[in-house]
């Protein structure tokens, strides 16, 4: 089974990147042909929609991987990093499932720790085919798996 980003979640916020770079390059046109404003706001507005137009980059560069399970391994590959890293199951040192609330909405995210001190985080809200990847990992290591957990 394949692990991979919605499709749905990139367009979602490929269209809001579309927005936010619109009303960049309308404020950077009012400011060339108009100056309606005084300096002070088209600094601020520039860099603050700059700002999030690159966390929103990194947001979605850093969420797009694909994780592969089956015959007894995970395989994680980053594209946009050229990085591919092949587990083998007795390689994984813990995993955990918790639920998370959001704007009164609730969604699970799947955290794995490797022996190597790397570690993966998968959602529901932004992956395809998670539960099927909580289940492989019940299965396959179900003994890794946090028990009890203290706040």
């Amino acid at each position: 089974m394949v692990i991979k980003p919605k499709i749905s979640t990139y367009i979602s916020l490929s269209s809001i990147l579309l927005i936010l770079m619109a009303g960049l390059i309308f404020i950077l046109r009012d400011f060339a042909y108009k100056g309606s404003f005084g300096l002070w706001f088209y600094l601020m507005a520039c860099s603050l929609i700059t700002l999030v137009i690159l966390l929103l980059l990194v947001k979605m560069m850093a969420g797009y991987r694909f994780i592969t399970a089956g015959k007894d391994q995970l395989t994680v590959r980053l594209p946009l990093r050229g990085y591919t890293k092949v587990y083998p199951i007795a390689q994984i040192m813990a995993w955990d499932e918790e639920l998370i609330t959001v704007n009164k909405r609730q969604f699970k995210q799947l955290t794995i720790a490797f022996t190597d001190k790397q570690s993966i985080s998968v959602s529901n809200h932004e992956h395809e085919a998670y539960v099927d990847l909580v289940d492989y990992l019940s299965k396959k290591a179900g003994k890794q798996k946090i028990k009890n957990k203290r706040a």
